[in-house]
């Protein structure tokens, strides 16, 4: 069941931001994108620990 609910919440995410990321796409250009994506990996690696640590404490 609750694979279901996050499928549903990923579809629905998908259908917002595909729109909203093609409108607002030209006033970004790439010097926007390069700004945010520094902050990528360090999101993900602190994702990947709060992960563990969840599933250690579980």
């Amino acid at each position: 069941m609750n694979i279901f609910v996050i499928l549903i919440s990923l579809f629905v995410a998908l259908i917002i931001l595909v729109p909203l990321l093609e409108k607002y796409q030209s006033k970004m250009g790439l010097d926007g994108a390069t700004k945010y994506a520094k902050y990528i990996w360090p999101l993900v690696m602190i994702s990947l620990v709060v992960q563990l640590i969840y599933v250690l404490v579980r």
